[in-house]
């Protein structure tokens, strides 16, 4: 059963003094424990500020593993950490928040998968890594937001052009996909709630405001489709509009001289462009696209996290062998 979708108060944002308090706190827990804090992208921004790494979900996992500390700390959502146990399993991985679930990787379970798989036995199965370790586990391929069109052209190429693929959870990047390689996809009606709420009209109005922008779209947006449509139609300038993964976003502004952005994800990535580009400009496309479910990660849960290693995160190792196929599979095509 999903979890009911949480909304983040911004009448529950600390003080500044108890933002300074609390970071100390965790950073002599963080040493006293042996610990590895990874952040996501989308995570509040004391949050970000403490962690050793900020990124997206994979990556971040990937980092993991190099780091020698027998702890690691994984704020973000929970498929995230499960793949960082899938990673790490030798480690000890921890979520502040247990409930800090994923409308996208709610959108399709195992046994729903496993049904999809019944209907069509031939064809391939390609999943977003939004999934749980459980969907991953009846995976043939997992794909990322900036390689997914890279590992679907590679099945067609090695499978040969008739194969069948189903493609899931997010319909907006299986759409995405199919319009990219121009190939036929079976594709899953899930999505991200936050993505889904960014659309056309977001991006229009944003536009008529700031028509020098540049506007980095990520994939699984409501409006990516439509923003395709504008690109072909002439409506939208493709030399300043980009699809990008959250990772493609943040190298973006190093890339151009532009000193504009508007920017469809959600909204924890602006402090992060901020940061590391002061002289620059970001705007969110939808100033409403904020998780809930990112944003139930705060600082007195890290403390107490670190304080009781409490909260851990594990993933049968059965489960973890066949989830890992299909991410090996993916980074042996490409990154």
């Amino acid at each position: 059963m999903p979890t009911p979708l949480p909304v983040f108060s911004p009448s529950a944002a600390l003080s500044a003094e108890e933002i300074e308090q609390l970071q100390a706190e965790v950073r002599a827990l963080r040493h006293e424990r042996d610990a590895f804090i990874l952040a996501h992208n989308y995570q509040l921004p004391e949050i970000q500020d403490i962690a050793d790494y900020v990124g997206d979900s994979l990556e971040l996992s990937r980092i993991a593993v190099s780091d020698k500390r027998p702890v690691i700390v994984f704020c973000g959502v929970h498929f995230m950490a499960e793949t960082a146990a899938i990673f790490s399993p030798e480690k000890q991985v921890l979520i502040p928040d247990l409930g800090a679930g994923c409308s996208l990787a709610d959108s399709i379970t195992p046994e729903q998968l496993r049904a999809w798989k019944a209907q069509h036995p031939n064809a391939v199965v390609v999943m977003y890594v939004n999934t749980t370790a459980e969907v991953k586990a009846e995976t043939d391929y997992c794909v990322t937001s900036s390689n997914a069109v890279e590992v679907v052209e590679h099945i067609f190429r090695e499978h040969g052009p008739d194969t069948e693929v189903l493609f899931g959870p997010d319909m907006f990047l299986g759409s995405y996909v199919a319009k990219k390689t121009g190939r036929s996809l079976r594709v899953w009606a899930g999505e991200c709630h936050v993505h889904a709420g960014i659309r056309p009209d977001d991006l229009n109005a944003k536009r008529a405001q700031m028509p020098e922008a540049e506007l980095l779209v990520h994939p699984e947006c409501g409006c990516s489709t439509s923003v395709m449509e504008y690109i072909a139609s002439g409506d939208t300038s493709a030399e300043n509009t980009h699809m990008l993964s959250t990772g493609g976003m943040m190298r973006r502004p190093a890339e151009t001289d532009a000193d504009a952005f508007i920017v469809a994800t959600e909204t924890g990535i602006l402090h992060r462009l901020q940061q590391e580009n002061p002289g620059k400009q970001f705007v969110a496309a939808n100033p409403k696209a904020v998780c809930g479910y990112m944003k139930m990660i705060t600082l007195p849960k890290l403390r107490d996290c670190l304080r009781d290693i409490k909260y851990e995160v594990t993933v049968d190792p059965v489960i973890a062998e066949r989830a890992r196929r299909p991410i090996e599979r993916m980074l042996a095509i490409g990154k």
